[in-house]
């Protein structure tokens, strides 16, 4: 009889960055939900954001995230150290207040919107060395799609400044209106309507 071959197993590699990144986003999802904004704290690293409103195109996530689960975050994002984005190491990211300060910013960005509560909304937080922020994020969002990330861009965005008005109005903004900015710019092609049912779609599609 012919022999059979063995199967070779795969060994596990801890150092693996896919590893490595499920392990930062697991630590995540176990931390302590917060109101958005939170209290004062210095770190950078990666946070999640969680809704639990009426918008009507939301349902599905605030069905899912009522009655203290918050299992489905609807952002996900990243607060790096000063630096960073110019190839600093950040040795002093412990230091920054950072991460605090892009969730504050979050929280002003929701107040704006004419059709969204910042009360409806909760977050968790996780001060990561500065190296492993890029991949934890990425990683999230590859595991949860959530919807500001995924089908509802702009959410994240500031201010182009003056003279940079040339530009269209992301997304969010045509379904959440509210930034004084965001009126300077070109108008969505998308109508609000549109990108409502696009969300509930998604989410249909996602969640069940």
């Amino acid at each position: 009889m012919p022999k059979t071959e063995k199967p070779i197993l795969k060994p596990f590699n801890p150092l693996d960055k896919r590893n490595l990144g499920d392990s930062v986003a697991e630590a995540l999802l176990h931390t302590e939900i917060q109101p958005l904004p939170p209290e004062q704290f210095l770190g950078v690293g990666v946070y999640a954001l969680y809704y639990i409103g009426a918008f009507t195109a939301y349902r599905r996530l605030a069905e899912i995230n009522h009655n203290s689960l918050y299992s489905y975050p609807i952002y996900i994002g990243k607060a790096v150290p000063p630096g960073a984005r110019k190839g600093g190491l950040g040795f002093e990211s412990g230091n920054s207040n950072a991460l605090h300060r892009r969730l504050v910013e979050h929280a002003e960005t929701i107040r704006s919107a004419v059709n969204l509560e910042v009360t409806d909304f909760f977050c968790r937080f996780l001060a990561v060395d500065d190296i492993w922020i890029p991949l934890s994020e990425s990683v999230l969002i590859e595991r949860f799609k959530p919807v500001w990330n995924s089908v509802l861009d702009g959410f994240g965005n500031h201010d182009p400044g003056k003279g940079r008005y040339q530009g269209m109005m992301p997304q969010w903004d045509c379904l959440h209106p509210g930034r004084i900015w965001a009126e300077r710019l070109k108008p969505c092609i998308s109508t609000a309507e549109q990108l409502a049912d696009r969300v509930d779609s998604f989410l249909k599609e996602s969640l069940g």
